[in-house]
């Protein structure tokens, strides 16, 4: 008997209305989880609503490259690094930790713009990873693509999971990340964060193509093909000062459709709404089009769409790590 293809399985569901996909994808939601919203709020954000106020300095983002980053992408121009702390040297990460551990820190995500090869330069930092897991941190780190001795590393240093972009067209990656690779690369990536026994977060960003939905499906194919732990979805939030600024993002129904055929294909892995989106009018029918969907956690909800998560019956719990991780 031949066994169908993910891809396949994604084409077939394509052919469905979105009202079909969000009665399977809730179904199959319903009878592999617990009917509870998990709500992420780490103090990468302020969040104050009439629900949850987050405190600071409990889990931080920190850069190893400062705002520097070689690759310049078209949304970003290295301005969401402006927001992290920078340390770019080991013994500053050390440093920074100690420091963080007295203001009563549980949980570091490390970052960083990346090379021209597209990997975030992680090497010199290993030791000083370690240091923070001894010291009692839960530690994330985003790489951007890998190679297997980087791999092997963080597997060695014990870090609590990895957290990987993931790009299914090869246009979008050379004109948008302005790096001369393909979605193979970043499918090998997967495989050898896998193949040494990390925990992996791949991120799918909806719209990266100016705003266009383009490889996002062979994304969710990739992704889904290695089994992650979870599947975080972000949505396309061009910064100010950037040449995608002002580009009409994709409609809560588009993202819906992804989300939800992600859920079907991945009945029991995680899926999460993260922090990257677009605010305004659109985020809040967003975020209650995900909940239908069957995602387990969001990031910064607003009060409605909590307050749709308790009309359908859920619980909410609210915690302060990054939602890869809930």
């Amino acid at each position: 008997m031949l066994v169908k293809s993910i891809w396949t399985d994604i084409e077939e569901l394509l052919s469905l209305s979105l009202d079909s996909l969000l009665e399977k994808a809730w179904d199959i939601r319903t009878k592999n989880f617990p009917h509870a919203l998990n709500i992420s709020v780490p103090s990468a954000k302020t969040y104050i609503t009439d629900h949850y106020r987050n405190k600071r300095d409990v889990f931080v983002n920190i850069s190893v490259t400062g705002d520097k980053c070689a690759l310049n992408c078209e949304h970003c121009k290295g301005r969401l690094l402006e927001s992290m702390i920078p340390a770019q040297n080991p013994s500053k990460l050390k440093e920074i930790g100690d420091a963080l551990i007295e203001k009563g820190c549980k949980g570091i995500l490390i970052s960083g713009g990346a090379l021209a090869d597209g990997m975030v330069p992680l090497d010199d930092y290993i030791e000083s990873i370690w240091y923070l897991k001894q010291r009692g941190f839960k530690v994330i780190v985003h790489t951007g693509l890998v190679n297997e001795d980087i791999a092997r590393k963080l597997k060695a240093v014990d870090v609590d999971q990895v957290l990987i972009d993931i790009i299914g067209d090869k246009e979008t990656i050379n004109k948008v990340y302005h790096l001369d690779k393909a979605p193979e690369d970043f499918e090998k990536s997967l495989e050898i964060l896998k193949g040494a026994g990390l925990e992996i977060a791949p991120h799918i960003i909806i719209g990266l193509d100016f705003g266009r939905i383009t490889g996002e499906y062979n994304a969710l194919r990739m992704t889904s093909e290695f089994k992650p732990e979870v599947i975080v979805l972000v949505i396309l939030s061009p910064m100010y000062g950037t040449p995608m600024y002002g580009v009409k993002t994709p409609s809560p129904e588009d993202v819906a459709k992804i989300a939800a055929i992600a859920r079907i294909i991945n009945p029991r892995t995680r899926i999460t709404l993260g922090c990257a989106r677009p605010s305004g009018p659109l985020k809040i029918e967003t975020e209650k089009q995900l909940i239908k969907a069957g995602v387990n956690s969001i990031a910064y909800p607003a009060d409605e769409a909590i307050d749709y998560a308790h009309g359908l019956g859920l619980k909410t719990n609210f915690k302060e790590e990054c939602c890869s991780l809930l």
